[in-house]
């Protein structure tokens, strides 16, 4: 079954608490990006996407998914990006809408559960040419491709993929960040989204209220004053329930590794999909007990665990 109870990722030993480890990796630890080359994506819906990367391999590649407010750019995307560039991969770091350091045309953003562009992204790739493409996403980039291969049809050449620090069961995570210190994390994701939201609100007053916008305060009141309206999700349980991977789990069928660490301050207790793993033949689920959020830090490497993981994953597919 494949369900690894024993990961092999061993945390230094200063780094086995979620919270340490989370900060040191994305606030204090210093990566550097690829030298990329940016490409501006027409959208079929008008607005635009801006795609980095770098060729090495004309026959591989791997897509890599930024987590909620990161971008292309963000630590563990260098990292890993830095990788698989060393290890003969082409590599394509995609910017959700807003996230690549300009604003979007439309009123929407993106979500969790919005798998569009992505899909968009993945279809861009496969007309380069590539014959195996590998998806990694962090975070939010881990739920957008579980939904992603739950609910679309995947063309052959995408081979697997790897979901790191994801949280499976939105309502869980989003009840884990409201209390205690995780607050802290809640409040930086929405320092972010609040700005963009009021930009909005700007361009479309018709469409989003400035003053609702300018009282937002956490994530619920982000679904409630934003993605609902705009986004088309009823209220705060229906986002939770439609852009949650959980319910597509059981439709994937293209292998995917899901790495999550059991000390991860952000997402929350039903991020752990054992019973799935253990019948699915597609879903493998790695639970390391140390690793925190999108960190996984190895002692005197300029890399990371996911990246290492998910390239000895992604061989077995070849």
């Amino acid at each position: 079954m494949p369900f690894f109870r024993d990961s092999t990722y061993k945390a230094p030993l200063l780094l086995r608490n979620g919270n340490i480890s989370t900060i040191y990796c994305g606030a204090i630890k210093k990566t550097k990006s690829l030298d990329y080359r940016r490409e501006r994506l027409q959208l079929p819906d008008g607005d635009f996407l801006l795609l980095d990367y770098h060729l090495s391999s004309p026959q591989k590649a791997v897509i890599l998914c930024h987590g909620l407010e990161g971008n292309s750019r963000s630590h563990y995307n260098n990292t890993c990006a830095q990788y698989f560039l060393k290890n003969g991969y082409s590599v394509f770091a995609w910017n959700n809408r807003s996230c690549g350091g300009e604003m979007n045309l439309l009123p929407k953003l993106y979500h969790h559960g919005s798998i569009e562009d992505l899909e968009f992204v993945v279809g861009n790739v496969i007309r380069r040419g590539f014959q195996e493409i590998y998806l990694i996403g962090f975070s939010l980039g881990g739920a957008q491709i579980l939904s992603y291969f739950g609910k679309s049809k995947i063309d052959t050449r995408v081979k697997a993929a790897v979901a790191v620090s994801t949280p499976i069961q939105l309502k869980s995570s989003g009840e884990k960040i409201e209390h205690g210190f995780n607050k802290l994390y809640q409040n930086q994701m929405v320092k972010g989204l609040k700005k963009k939201i009021i930009a909005k609100s700007i361009v479309f007053p018709d469409l989003i209220s400035s003053s609702n916008a300018g009282s937002i305060k956490n994530f619920r009141d982000i679904v409630t004053c934003f993605l609902s309206p705009i986004h088309g999700f009823k209220n705060l349980e229906d986002y939770y329930y439609r852009a949650s991977p959980e319910e597509n789990l059981k439709n994937i069928q293209t292998p995917v590794l899901i790495l999550n660490a059991l000390d991860d301050p952000i997402i929350g207790k039903d991020a752990y999909p054992i019973k799935v793993a253990e019948t699915s033949p597609y879903i493998f689920l790695e639970t390391p007990r140390h690793g925190g959020h999108c960190a996984f830090a190895i002692l005197n490497s300029q890399y990371a665990y996911p990246e290492i993981r998910a390239m000895n994953f992604f061989e077995k597919f070849i």
